[in-house]
């Protein structure tokens, strides 16, 4: 038992130290998003500051700006994420579903959906997390969802032939999606993520047929 003791207790001395690795290019980027997002997934948390960013990394504040030039640039960075995330969405309903009501509540639901997977994501997209940041965040985010409301517009065009104000019925029809949609997004952050986007979607999609 001894013997085999000895062949494991190596000296102290020849003992390797543990190589730290260094993180590939675009990695610590990637993890600066990433752990400022979960930051956000904190209900009701207050604004985070690049100190505590850098706090949680276990970095220094120079090395969050080794790749963000600002907080406000790192902000963007989780803008374009929430950009890419809901136009893919958008482009999957439009190529598999014809133009109509049904395609327009079907990218509603994926939007939702996305939002309740990614709360802090949620925050993004509400503006509640770009309060006392940069204005054009939130200048960003109001044009995604120009853009969302546009495709719904687009979604439902065409399919209003019976009534004598076509155009104008679209958009209402547009609009109230967009503040169902905006709606839901709002309360689950107000309610500390506990109302969920989702609650009941299919029964209220329903009525805004």
């Amino acid at each position: 038992m001894a013997e085999q003791e000895d062949l494991h207790d190596e000296p102290q001395e020849t003992r390797e130290a543990p190589v730290r690795k260094r993180p590939r290019p675009g990695e610590r980027r990637l993890q600066i998003l990433q752990t400022l997002a979960n930051m956000l997934e904190q209900p009701g948390g207050e604004r985070i500051t690049t100190a505590a960013l850098a706090a949680r990394i276990g970095v220094s504040e120079a090395a969050l700006y080794r790749h963000f030039a600002s907080k406000a640039q790192m902000f963007e960075g989780l803008i374009d994420f929430v950009e890419q995330s809901c136009m893919g969405l958008i482009r999957q309903v439009t190529d598999r579903e014809p133009a109509g009501p049904n395609q327009a509540l079907r990218i509603v639901s994926l939007i939702l959906q996305f939002a309740e997977k990614n709360p802090g994501m949620c925050r993004v997209m509400t503006g509640d997390a770009l309060i006392h940041e940069h204005e054009r965040l939130q200048q960003r985010v109001n044009l995604l969802m120009d853009k969302i409301e546009a495709q719904l517009r687009q979604s439902l065009r065409g399919v209003m032939e019976g009534s004598t104000t076509p155009t104008v019925d679209v958009q209402v029809a547009a609009s109230v999606m967009q503040a169902f949609l905006t709606g839901r997004l709002q309360r689950h952050v107000r309610s500390g993520f506990a109302r969920k986007p989702t609650e009941y979607l299919q029964e209220s999609l329903a009525r805004l047929v």
